[in-house]
């Protein structure tokens, strides 16, 4: 099947309020309109959702990320239920962004696993299958019981450095949880790879204390699965501007921009901030240096391979 060819009877794409423009973009590759829902909410503001079509033996994916406010995880719950409820045949929860993610682990005494607990939550409500993008951890996939397809947004962030044709490139991870991925971008672009020896003293605190690789009078890109308080990017960045390093450009697939994030970006000694749109961005977190690039279309053939059975790994590349 080809990006022109729309899926055929029985298919019916849902979106949640977190982030419709990427849902409309999706259903615009897909060459279908958009499932008529409505969601609104009680003069109490609890979450009233009720889907105004006939969904009985359809394949549903409901598009929507699950980042702040917890509105949203309640939002996709009560779509996944109503879907349930209205005999869909199917229901895949298209989440490009899995909020509560970093919380995967039992790190401190009498702490929850965020992270295990939406998973639990998504299963019980309905779903049967998920389509995630760039989870935090990819161990994560483990918590579900249902099938997960989890995708990458590298190749729509390495085309886009593609474009810009730069020399003796350096792909930075900026601390050794995201050492992986950085490789990855450094294969990808033909680059070299350095890596930052961070510590976080307290949480969304970063402090670096060495430059593990050659960043001299080199073009750097510093990449992360996601920037929440930018804190250590913007540390980074300047870290590698005092070892002599030329352009510095920085690139993730989930911008949180949480706090002072977009001060510390703007301030920053970065040429240019890449992310996707995995989540909407607000006019207000939006800053000159910033590039958003579109997912839409990668998931859009995600959506359109799981409807058909179709394998989905030709995406990974």
């Amino acid at each position: 099947m080809d990006g022109t060819q729309s899926p055929g009877v029985g298919f019916k794409l849902l979106s949640g309020t977190a982030n419709q423009p990427l849902s409309a973009e999706i259903a615009g590759h897909l060459g279908v309109e958009l499932a008529k829902c409505t969601v609104t909410r009680f003069a109490d503001g609890e979450i009233f959702v009720r889907i105004d079509e006939n969904i009985r033996g359809a394949d549903v994916f409901i598009v929507q990320p699950t980042n702040p406010p917890a509105e949203n995880v309640m939002e996709l719950l009560l779509l996944i239920d109503a879907a349930r409820r209205a005999s869909a045949a199917r229901i895949t929860c298209v989440m490009p962004y899995y909020g509560y993610a970093r919380q995967d682990r039992k790190d401190q005494p009498r702490v929850a696993i965020g992270a295990k607990l939406v998973a639990n939550l998504i299963e019980t409500a309905g779903a049967d299958r998920v389509l995630g993008l760039d989870f935090h951890q990819h161990q994560l996939q483990g918590f579900f019981d249902v099938p997960v397809d989890h995708l990458y947004a590298a190749p729509v962030l390495v085309a886009h450095y593609r474009k810009k044709q730069l020399k003796d490139l350096v792909v930075v991870a900026p601390d050794v949880g995201s050492a992986k991925m950085a490789r990855g971008f450094a294969k990808r672009l033909n680059g070299t790879l350095a890596i930052i020896d961070k510590r976080r003293p307290a949480a969304n605190v970063a402090e670096v204390l060495n430059v593990v690789g050659e960043v001299e009078g080199r073009d750097c890109l510093l990449v992360d699965d996601m920037i929440d308080t930018a804190g250590t990017i913007s540390e980074a960045a300047k870290a590698l501007k005092q070892l002599g390093a030329s352009d510095i450009y920085a690139c993730c697939t989930h911008a949180l921009f949480s706090g002072p994030a977009v001060e510390r970006l703007s301030s920053a000694p970065i040429t240019e901030v890449a992310v996707t749109d995995s989540m909407r961005t607000p006019s207000d977190r939006r800053f000159p240096s910033l590039v958003i690039l579109s997912v839409g279309e990668l998931l859009a053939k995600a959506i359109r391979y799981t409807h058909s059975d179709q394998s989905v790994s030709a995406l990974f590349d």
